[in-house]
């Protein structure tokens, strides 16, 4: 019984493909912990660099909105090769104090924006 309980706080889903970039694929897993933060782990296959998207872009950011608040940066999956893999993938892992009602993720000129750009290569439509 205590396995069903623990699985019903666990969200899994597929993040939605956006046509900017359609051979990225991802999956998002929200998980609330025992201190009541929410676990946020992402995996993606096929993202390419984001320089290789528009030459002004740079790196790749999550953003989660919350309590119909203003989306939020909460991390960067960086396009160098560090981070992703030969298979063009990676992963991404934070914790948020709030349950999220939506993640996406966008292609910014820089990693320390505060606001989202309209280049959104995958998403969640609400969890």
């Amino acid at each position: 019984m205590i396995v069903l309980v623990l699985g019903a706080c666990t969200k899994k889903m597929t993040l939605n493909t956006s046509s900017r970039v359609p051979a990225a694929r991802g999956t998002i897993k929200i998980k609330k912990d025992r201190n009541s933060n929410y676990a946020i782990d992402i995996r993606v296959s096929n993202l390419a660099e984001a320089e290789r998207l528009q030459a002004d872009k740079k790196v790749y950011i999550v953003w989660v909105v919350a309590n119909n608040e203003y989306p939020k940066n909460i991390g960067l999956i960086s396009s160098s090769t560090r981070n992703f893999s030969k298979k063009l993938t990676a992963e991404f892992h934070s914790v948020s104090s709030v349950k999220p009602d939506k993640v996406f993720i966008t292609a910014e000129e820089d990693r320390d924006t505060d606001r989202p750009g309209s280049f959104v290569v995958l998403s969640t439509e609400g969890i």
